[in-house]
């Protein structure tokens, strides 16, 4: 790859590096439950909503578009078959997902034990449909959803490919995330439920997010075919105004939730402006390729999935630590000083985990201890 095409990646990198940094937001900006302070006073629950609206600029949203994005980048060079592109990605994902799926498991009885709720999560571990959930969906934490439904993603890469092929496909993703919202709207209302309704709801979830495999690929497709800085320019102006109309969307759901002190539903376009904003930071980050990007980015990057991976223990030990030390913390102070903590914290326990060649693989920096393959957050250079 030449000197100007890895210059060029920087922003996608950095890109990489604010999505993280908006996932821990969003987990930070919580009660110790993971609600909106429901029993605090609307003005109290500012702070926490509106560290909440700044994390969606780049959620989790955003990993599965990147990680989209980065496939195709991979698929382009190496021309795999179906069955070997599959069975690297599950070697990268499925591993280390099972992995962090048994720690969770049992980590969570530490915050449990702290605050009293330790037998439920002792009956949960002891029965099957639990650990089927956790295999399946991801559910022994609540971000490890990430791994089994980007694994499911990729097995339709071959139909993604029609993004870079015909970029018009990208807009495919409008008309799946509408399918997704109704048909998960319709499973729940289903006389059904447990493992069975998860399982269905995850199904559609999957084919609605195959929404961003096209937009991914096509995202793909224009930037290799090469984007002038003129237009580039053209293009960076157009996403801002695409984010802050995505922004504008979502602001009902954000007021509700600090009137109600819940999340709720997000109802007509507060939906698809929170699912769409990924795509348009995305664009926003390419829109701005040709910009003097600081190389530090690069660097940071290969973290990001470590941060994605152990930003949810620290937060626990951090709520841990909080309330068995009976300091009590204004919902602000409360959202403020985690994420203050936890970010630098996931960073550089990322950082001395990457160092360990025995476990480096755990948080996607080195290949797996036995056979070849490459890293989970293998870099951008392929």
């Amino acid at each position: 790859m030449s000197t100007v095409t890895k210059t060029r990646m920087t922003w996608f990198d950095a890109n990489r590096v604010c999505a993280a940094i908006g996932v821990v937001l969003i987990h930070s900006a919580t009660d110790f439950s993971g609600g909106v302070f429901p029993s605090a006073e609307p003005q109290e629950r500012i702070v926490p909503v509106l560290m909440r609206a700044l994390g969606e600029f780049s959620g989790s949203e955003m990993f599965f578009t990147f990680s989209l994005f980065l496939l195709a980048y991979k698929l382009d060079r190496r021309q795999p078959s179906w069955t070997g592109a599959v069975a690297e990605q599950a070697k990268r994902l499925l591993v280390p997902f099972a992995l962090w799926t048994v720690f969770y498991a049992l980590f969570r009885l530490v915050k449990a034990n702290e605050f009293g709720y330790s037998q439920a999560i002792l009956d949960e571990i002891g029965q099957w449909q639990s650990w089927a959930g956790y295999l399946l969906l991801g559910n022994s934490q609540y971000h490890l959803h990430f791994l089994p439904t980007l694994f499911l993603l990729v097995l339709f890469f071959p139909v993604m490919r029609l993004g870079q092929r015909y970029p018009i496909f990208g807009l495919m993703v409008i008309v799946t995330l509408g399918v997704m919202r109704d048909v998960q709207g319709i499973i729940w209302g289903l006389p059904v439920s447990g493992l069975t309704r998860d399982l269905l709801i995850r199904g559609a979830k999957v084919m609605g997010y195959v929404g961003y495999g096209f937009a991914a690929f096509a995202i793909y497709g224009l930037w290799k075919d090469g984007i002038p800085r003129g237009e580039s320019h053209l293009l960076r102006r157009g996403a801002v105004f695409l984010a802050a109309t995505a922004l504008l969307a979502t602001v009902p759901h954000f007021v509700q939730a600090m009137a109600s002190g819940e999340w709720g539903p997000r109802p007509g376009w507060a939906f698809y402006g929170h699912f769409l904003m990924p795509l348009a930071i995305f664009s926003l980050f390419l829109g701005s390729q040709y910009a003097a990007w600081n190389p530090a980015w690069s660097r940071f990057a290969r973290f990001t999935f470590g941060v994605y991976l152990l930003h949810p223990m620290l937060i626990d030990l951090f709520d841990v630590a909080v309330h068995a030390s009976g300091l009590v913390l204004s919902p602000a102070a409360l959202v403020l000083m985690r994420f203050t903590l936890v970010a630098p914290a996931a960073l550089a326990l990322a950082m001395a985990i990457g160092r360990m060649p025995a476990i480096a693989w755990t948080v996607g920096l080195g290949p797996l201890p036995w056979g070849r393959g490459k890293p989970l957050a293998a870099a951008t250079q392929g």
